[in-house]
C-alpha cells in the first residue's frame, strides 16, 4: 500500500492569520512581563529592588532590562526613583476601564470615560449609515492609510499606537458625516477618552498580538463594506464591533 496522500488538516487559525503574520514577543516585552508580575505581587509604593538587583533577577543584559523597564513604566505599573533609597517601586494603581480585549489605565475619573465609551459606541451606527451614503474614494483611501498604521502597530506589538490609530480611524469615519452636531459630539467623546488614557493593557487570556490582529481585520472589513455600499454587512460588522464578550471583537475599539 502506498503512502497516505490524504491532505493534512490545517490549523483552525491558519485562515484567520494568513493575511497577517503574528510576531513573537520581543525579549524586552518578555522581561517586561516578568517585571509586571513582580509589581502586581507587591503593594502600591513597595520597593521592588534596585535596577541592578532586578536586572540580575531577570538574568538579562542592561540594554534588554532598560527596554523592559521603559515598557513597564509606560504602562503605569512601576516608578523609578533616583538617589539614596531609590530604585524601582510598584506604582499606585490607576483607574481602569475595559475596552474590548484591552484595559485602559486612566489618569482620571473612570466613570466619565466608561460613559464616553458607551455613548460613542451608540453613535457608531449613525456614522456608518452616513459613511455608506457619503464616503468618497478619497475618504476610503485615507481610511485605508490609517488601517495600514494599525497593521504596522500590530507588527511592532505597539498596543498604545494601535489604539490611537484605531481612534484615528473612527474620527476619520466621523469626518465623512454631513451632520456637524454628530461629528462634533463624536470627536469630543474620542478626545475625552484619549486625553485620560495613560496606557493600554491586555485583558483576559488572549495574547495581545492575536487580539490586535483580529481587531485590525474587523475594522478592515468594516471599511470594505462601506466602500462596497453593503449596508447589511456594514451594520452587522459594527454590531459585532460593539458587542461585549464576542471572541476576537473589541467593543469600543
Amino acid at each position: 500500500m502506498g503512502p497516505d496522500r490524504r491532505p493534512r488538516e490545517r490549523p483552525e487559525r491558519e485562515e484567520a492569520t494568513s493575511a497577517m503574520s503574528i510576531p513573537r514577543l520581543s525579549r524586552g516585552e518578555s522581561v517586561a512581563a516578568q517585571l509586571i508580575a513582580i509589581a502586581e505581587a507587591a503593594a502600591p509604593g513597595d520597593r521592588l529592588g534596585s535596577k541592578e538587583e532586578l536586572r540580575a533577577r531577570c538574568a538579562v543584559s542592561v540594554g534588554t532590562f532598560n527596554e523592559a523597564l521603559r515598557i513597564t513604566q509606560s504602562r503605569g505599573l512601576v516608578l523609578v526613583r533616583p538617589g539614596p533609597g531609590g530604585g524601582v517601586f510598584a506604582a499606585a494603581q490607576s483607574p481602569m476601564v475595559r475596552l474590548g480585549n484591552s484595559v485602559l489605565a486612566l489618569d482620571g475619573d473612570q466613570t466619565s470615560v466608561a460613559e464616553a465609551i458607551r455613548i460613542r459606541d451608540a453613535l457608531d451606527t449613525l456614522l456608518i449609515e452616513d459613511a455608506l451614503w457619503h464616503a468618497s474614494p478619497a475618504d476610503i483611501a485615507e481610511l485605508r492609510e490609517i488601517l495600514a498604521e494599525m497593521a504596522a502597530a500590530v507588527e511592532r506589538l505597539d498596543a498604545v499606537g494601535f489604539v490611537h490609530a484605531n481612534w484615528s480611524l473612527h474620527a476619520r469615519l466621523a469626518a465623512v458625516s454631513p451632520h456637524p452636531m454628530l461629528r462634533s459630539m463624536y470627536v469630543n467623546l474620542l478626545d475625552h477618552i484619549e486625553s485620560h488614557t495613560l496606557a493600554v493593557l491586555p485583558y483576559g487570556n488572549e495574547p495581545v498580538p492575536e487580539a490586535m490582529a483580529e481587531r485590525h481585520a474587523l475594522h478592515a472589513a468594516i471599511v470594505d463594506a462601506v466602500e462596497a455600499r453593503d449596508r447589511d454587512r456594514a451594520l452587522h460588522l459594527i454590531g459585532q464591533h460593539n458587542t461585549p464578550g464576542t471572541p476576537g471583537i473589541a467593543p469600543g475599539g
